[in-house]
């Protein structure tokens, strides 16, 4: 999905393959001289939490609606910053440790619109958007709830 909200262009996908980095940034920027920043996140699949190996991680999602979040909450990043383009990319499938799982680009004339909405969309992707995560290891497969953690870095985003 890709459409442009005045002249702030954005790109949101859903995919199982993987993506690459540098054309992702590329893309954003061609020909573009109104931006001077573009602040980007990338989430890999890591093979330890706390004490357990992590062997693969699963994800799942609900499509139309996921995508349908995920443009609703980059359309409030750009109400709030002054962005020129953002791309939210997040992998579906089996990951093994060390795979690319999300990006998330922001653009902006100047770093800190870019830092701070870059940052309000991970907290949401990681706490409310509609996906589902299984970790595999020695112990079994569970189905991950979200960390407290998680919780309380985004509820800085909320409005009053």
């Amino acid at each position: 999905m890709t459409s442009s909200a005045g002249a702030c262009p954005v790109t949101i996908r859903i995919q199982e393959d993987d993506f690459d980095i540098a054309r992702e940034i590329a893309v954003l920027t061609r020909s573009r001289t109104d931006i001077g920043a573009v602040v980007s996140f990338s989430g890999i699949c890591r093979g330890d939490e706390d004490s357990a190996r992590i062997a693969a991680l699963t994800l799942e999602h609900y499509p139309g609606m996921a995508e349908e979040e995920i443009r609703r909450h980059t359309d409030e990043a750009i109400s709030r910053w002054p962005l020129n383009g953002v791309t939210v990319i997040h992998r579906v499938g089996r990951f093994m440790p060390g795979q690319n799982i999300v990006l998330v680009l922001t653009a902006s004339q100047h770093r800190q619109a870019a830092f701070h909405a870059a940052e309000f969309l991970m907290d949401y992707l990681k706490t409310s958007a509609p996906f589902w995560k299984k970790e595999e290891s020695e112990a079994g497969a569970d189905w991950v709830e979200a960390h407290a953690r998680d919780d309380e870095a985004a509820a800085r985003w909320t409005r009053s």
